[in-house]
């Protein structure tokens, strides 16, 4: 017997899982590791807020750009769109509680990057000063 076959957690085995699982969430994770949908979920982290609203806290998105993470998040259940029958129409988006339940770990990946930000510039530096020749 392999040595990777011994079960020592006294579980019952779990099936492996096949490639669709595997498709499915790396389908799940494209969508809430694309950098756009987290600096949406942390926008949103402080409750609704407005396309105009979304579009000047998060710099360099183009409407466009934002227009389709809004409604791929959207899509994914991590964001409701509420339309408001006034004149302009205003339109609130907002985090579903699922998005909420993920608000967290993006909070806490945005805050890592932040926190190690010179650490990582100062290793590119270094990888990039080796590898110029």
């Amino acid at each position: 017997m392999r040595p990777e076959n011994i079960d020592v957690t006294g579980l019952p085995p779990r099936p492996s899982p096949d490639h669709s699982d595997c498709r499915a969430v790396a389908s799940v994770l494209a969508r809430v590791g694309d950098k756009w949908s987290v600096f949406v979920i942390m926008m949103l982290i402080d409750g609704p807020k407005r396309f105009n609203e979304l579009k000047r806290m998060i710099n360099g998105i183009s409407q466009r750009m934002l227009t389709l993470t809004l409604r791929g998040l959207e899509r994914d259940g991590l964001v409701t769109r509420t339309v408001f029958p006034t004149i302009p129409p205003r339109v609130d988006y907002e985090l579903t509680d699922l998005g909420r339940g993920l608000a967290e770990p993006v909070k806490a990946l945005g805050q890592w990057a932040f926190t190690h930000l010179p650490e990582i510039e100062g290793a590119r530096n270094d990888f990039d000063t080796r590898n110029a020749e």
